[in-house]
């Protein structure tokens, strides 16, 4: 029977006394916890067990602490008759899914237990340590699974020409560590003629290294040296793929030589670094200076002596460096595909079959001489890191899109949505009636994200209609229609009146298309600059803004609890204000989709969409009014108007259909007030 992982309650009297049982069996490692403190865990959702023919053979005690976004294990327990099963790692996955929006999952485990490869096996990399409060003194690791956030934290991206990562063997020479001329060589590196041309960067192999160093005093000496360093910490699940290759290869190309936990950890330096979006790897090792051709061939890394580095610093940054360009207004950039960089995307984007190696770098050069002019787009995140490649070109009315990739990434999901959208964005711009994708290989995540994006699939790939009409049902099926008849298709036949749920799928179906007669309402709703800014880069920020706001098309505004109306599905007009509503200069800035009306407690909606605002939590208890409640609209598929439109066109063409507008707080508008906003925002002349 297969073992099933569940959260428990304080209620379920049970299983808590299961998990309490199975606890104590295991005091002399866990130490001792009164059975309050379990059900005080279990009632604050920090209890998952797991439960196999109706026993319960493991369980994950954890916290959940406000004031850190992490989350703090306390037990990760198994049955030892149990073990071997996978089960713990059940329960971390359990705890991952159920806490994505939290930074990592911290343990701290004592050092003589000898646990440091279970740990590793979990995905977790050594953080530092301490000492226990025990009269012994012992030594506490501290244990870290990152959750795919740091990239929301981290620095700027580097000013440098070069980031190169560097092994145990280069950073125990800066930090003064082995022969003279090992010491002198890898401190070479940090020359002030070279502090603007190179920055050094470690990934998590390297704190496996420093964490396997026998005295305490050197641990904590070297790790002290981190700080100086730039932290990369690259996908997991692509590290382990990448990883794998590494280690075929390797056997391959040198059988030789025995595959060894050492040299294991000698290829995982190369992995991470590929992953993480470098190209450079500085070492020491001859043994990884043996392997200089398996790097290359597999993962695209340059490994490289510290002496090499120095003297060759112009012409090994030609293999990272990019122009940047933000994506709505955030650390993400775009740049185009450099003739001749072909193959080094190929770590990356690869895939399996008829579609591997050598064969899609070749693809990719012949969409440059093809006669036809593609345009060839890579995306990169805040660390440089290639995320997203997307070849496209017009075809008369269609824009054509023959590559579509996504790598493994925490923003996955997030960015393949992204990409359609920014594909349906740009083919409005260049009138193109149909967005079309023939990748045969596009990513699980993109393929997921066209389906519930109006892409319809068939043997040559997906289609989107794009159709540019705001107006009556009749006009804009006609048009769709027109369009579909062209590509083969049928379109979606509406009349007048059709109800908000049809009438909001619709519009997105056939996006940018607007429905005014059918019974979506509309509203208006005034937003001070500072959020406009931080939701909509509208005024735009001198900062890049947050990453997974700035590419999610999903958000959220807080406001007073006070109905004005509202329903869901909506349309919403963004109405840039300080309160001065007759003051020129304010503007309606663009329009969005509203797909939910919640009034609850403060913490309670800051808590569920704390990923999708912009407002901190003493924000969103401001909000509040009397009742103590406050609204969250959570709306998404924001478009920002070409042309904005100002208070006094506003105001005049509600003036012009016999209507009075109040812009002091959300109010409901008519389709025709709406329409007239809408067009003047996407008025060419």
């Amino acid at each position: 029977m297969a073992i099933k992982v569940l959260p428990v309650t304080g209620e379920q009297s049970e299983l808590l006394g299961a998990v309490i049982a199975l606890g104590d069996r295991y005091t002399k490692f866990l130490g001792l916890l009164t059975p309050p403190a379990y059900r005080k865990h279990a009632d604050d959702g920090g209890l998952m067990v797991a439960v196999e023919n109706e026993e319960v053979v493991g369980y994950a005690l954890f916290g959940l602490p406000k004031r850190n976004l992490y989350v703090r294990l306390a037990h990760l327990c198994v049955a030892e008759e149990h073990r071997g099963k996978g089960i713990a790692r059940l329960l971390v996955e359990a705890i991952r899914e159920r806490h994505t929006h939290r930074l990592g999952i911290r343990a701290k485990c004592r050092r003589d237990y000898g646990l440091g490869a279970m740990w590793t096996g979990l995905g977790f990399i050594p953080k530092g340590e301490s000492l226990g409060r025990g009269q012994d003194q012992e030594t506490l690791d501290t244990w870290w699974l990152d959750l795919g956030h740091e990239d929301l934290f981290t620095e700027a991206p580097s000013d440098a020409l070069l980031v190169a990562a560097v092994d145990h063997s280069v950073f125990a020479g800066l930090r003064g560590v082995g022969a003279e001329r090992a010491i002198e060589e890898a401190q070479a590196l940090e020359a002030g003629w070279l502090a603007d041309l190179v920055e050094l960067a470690f990934t998590p192999q390297l704190l496996h290294d420093v964490h396997q160093i026998e005295g305490r005093e050197e641990r904590q000496h070297q790790r002290a040296g981190l700080a100086g360093l730039r932290s990369l910490s690259p996908p997991t699940t692509v590290v382990a793929a990448r990883h794998k290759e590494l280690i075929a290869a390797a056997r391959k190309e040198r059988p030789d030589v025995p595959i060894e936990d050492q040299l294991r950890g000698r290829l995982r330096y190369v992995a991470e670094t590929s992953c993480a979006g470098l190209q450079v790897l500085v070492t020491r090792d001859p043994e990884l200076g043996r392997l200089v051709d398996v790097a290359w061939d597999v993962a695209r890394v340059k490994v490289a002596s510290p002496a090499a580095v120095t003297m060759h610093v112009d012409e090994l940054r030609q293999a990272q460096v990019y122009r940047p360009a933000d994506l709505m207004g955030t650390a993400f950039s775009a740049e185009e595909v450099a003739p001749g960089s072909e193959g080094e995307l190929v770590a990356f984007f690869d895939q399996a079959g008829d579609d591997s190696g050598s064969t899609f770098a070749e693809r990719l050069k012949e969409l440059s001489r093809d006669g036809v002019l593609w345009r060839r787009e890579l995306l990169r995140d805040g660390e440089g890191r290639p995320v997203a490649l997307y070849v496209w070109a017009l075809d008369g009315r269609t824009l054509n899109v023959p590559v579509l990739r996504t790598v493994t990434h925490p923003l996955e999901e997030t960015l393949a949505r992204q990409l359609l959208f920014l594909l349906k964005r740009l083919g409005r711009e260049r009138e193109a009636q149909a967005v079309r994708i023939a990748d045969p290989y596009l990513s699980a995540a993109a393929r997921e994200a066209a389906g519930a994006d109006g892409f319809t699939e068939d043997e040559g790939g997906f289609t989107a209609l794009l159709v540019d009409v705001c107006g009556p049902a009749e006009v804009v099926c006609e048009a769709a229609g027109e369009v579909a008849a062209r590509m083969g298709r049928t379109a979606p036949r509406l009349g007048a009146g059709a109800s908000a749920e049809i009438a909001s799928v619709a519009e997105r179906v056939l996006w940018p298309a607007k429905l005014i007669d059918a019974e979506l309402p509309s509203f208006i709703a005034p937003v001070k600059p500072r959020w406009s800014t931080e939701l909509f880069n509208v005024p735009a920020m001198l900062v890049p803004r947050d990453d997974v706001l700035g590419i999610s098309r999903e958000h959220v505004y807080y406001r007073s609890s006070g109905h004005r109306g509202e329903s869901v599905p909506a349309r919403i007009l963004w109405y840039v204000s300080d309160g001065v509503s007759r003051q020129q200069g304010k503007m309606a800035i663009g329009c969005s989709r509203l797909d939910e009306v919640l009034i609850d407690d403060p913490d309670t909606l800051f808590s569920r969409f704390e990923h999708l605002g912009v407002y901190g939590r003493a924000e969103v208890r401001a909000a509040a009014d009397a009742s103590g409640k406050v609204m969250a609209l959570r709306f998404s598929d924001t478009e920002i108007f070409p042309v904005q439109v100002t208070h006094g066109r506003l105001i005049a063409l509600a003036q012009g259909l016999g209507l009075r507008l109040s812009l002091m707080s959300l109010s409901k508008i008519s389709s025709a007030l709406f329409q007239a906003v809408y067009e003047e925002g996407h008025r060419k002349t």
